[in-house]
């Protein structure tokens, strides 16, 4: 099988001469993350590339199209796909390579500096490549082209390295938030679910265990995502839409306490007076009374 590691039809590419390397590792802010080699590898089919002793910068990939295969010291192998970021640890031996019928084409780049491990330990774990949405997608490859294009033209001079340098802590803090966001649009989701659960039963009544079994979560996990999000316990957030409800009603129709307290799935309507009034700030009648709009 063909293997290539570069020289593929309009690729870029630039790796920064030992002399640069030196004078950024001595000056106080590039130091402590900079770009060593960067490149970009268009249907880059045939690429593989084995460092048995791995690499002494960490490595990113931005997969545009295609996919390829990163396969790590311990045996793990990952397929990158159309779309994603994946890295290498720095000094981990590992091997990549383009998938042979639909060769990826990646951009990609090496980093060093002081900063470089502290900045990738706050992202957790490696669980593999990240998956982007298109919006994350283009916001990356803006930010690479910055870097490449300011490399092309400006690498010598010092206030741009720092610029530089700047870029691609910033992609990196990035990157980092992007399956923060994912789990926090997941969370929302719940909540979401739960929510609508509630608001079509205000005029019966739940509990938390029904409520668990709709969302098909733990009991501790609900009840901490609804706090979280809500500041309230899910109970309590229902009672405080049963109570929206009731405002509604005796807003726009003439019910009676005890008809609205009904409606609401509470049978005892001096039991429902005292919740508004906990809930509203003042008792039902007295909600009524005043003037609104």
């Amino acid at each position: 099988m063909l293997k290539k590691a570069d020289g593929f039809n309009a690729q870029k590419i630039i790796v920064l001469p030992p002399y640069q390397l030196s004078e950024m590792i001595e000056h106080p802010i590039i130091k402590q993350l900079y770009i060593t080699d960067i490149g970009y590898f268009p249907r880059a089919k045939h690429h593989f590339r084995e460092r048995p002793d791995g690499c002494d910068s960490y490595i990113f990939f931005y997969c545009a199209s295609g996919q390829g295969w990163i396969e790590m010291r311990n045996g793990e192998r990952f397929i990158v796909m159309e779309q994603s970021i994946a890295f290498i640890p720095a000094d981990t031996p590992h091997a990549y390579g383009a998938d042979e019928s639909n060769p990826w084409s990646i951009y990609w780049f090496h980093l060093k500096g002081t900063q470089v491990d502290v900045l990738m330990e706050s992202f957790g774990s490696n669980n593999g490549p990240l998956q982007l949405v298109l919006s994350d997608a283009d916001k990356i490859l803006e930010l690479f082209h910055q870097c490449f294009d300011l490399l092309s033209v400006k690498a010598y001079s010092v206030a741009h390295q720092i610029h530089i340098s700047h870029t691609m802590r910033y992609m990196l803090s990035f990157i980092g938030l992007i399956p923060r966001r994912k789990q926090e649009e997941k969370t929302l989701a719940y909540i979401e679910q739960a929510i609508i659960y509630m608001q079509e039963r205000l005029e019966s009544n739940i509990t938390l265990e029904s409520l668990v079994a709709f969302t098909n979560i733990s009991k501790q996990h609900l009840n901490h995502l609804f706090k979280q999000s809500t500041g309230c316990a899910p109970i309590d957030y229902y009672l405080r839409l049963k109570m929206q409800r009731a405002c509604q009603l005796l807003d726009l129709t003439d019910r009676s306490i005890k008809e609205i307290s009904l409606s609401i799935g509470l049978s005892d309507p001096y039991y429902f007076s005292r919740l508004f009034k906990k809930i509203i700030g003042s008792s039902p009648s007295e909600y009524r009374s005043k003037l609104k709009g």
